[in-house]
C-alpha cells in the first residue's frame, strides 16, 4: 500500500509546459488554543497532457521528483 500524499486543490497557473500550480487549502487546529486556522500552500504538479486549466478542481499525488521543486503529478480533474 502506497503512503504517497494526495491533495485536492484549485489550479492557479498553467502557463508552463506540462506543469500546473495547485493551491491547496487546509484547516488545522492551533497548537496551543485549538481554534481552527486556515492554511494554504501552492504545489507544482506534472501534467503530461496539458489538460488542466486555471480554475479546475484537481487531485494531485506525490511522486518522483520531476524537477527541483516539482514532486507531484496530476491524478485526476474533478471539475
Amino acid at each position: 500500500m502506497s503512503k504517497a500524499r494526495i491533495f485536492q486543490g484549485v489550479v492557479t497557473a498553467d502557463k508552463s509546459d506540462k506543469t500546473i500550480t495547485v493551491l491547496v487549502k487546509d484547516r488545522v487546529a492551533h497548537q496551543v488554543y485549538g481554534s481552527p486556522r486556515s492554511r494554504r500552500k501552492k504545489y507544482k504538479a506534472h501534467d503530461e497532457t496539458n489538460q488542466a486549466k486555471i480554475g479546475d478542481q484537481v487531485r494531485i499525488v506525490e511522486s518522483r521528483p520531476y524537477s527541483k521543486d516539482k514532486h507531484f503529478r496530476l491524478l485526476e480533474i474533478i471539475k
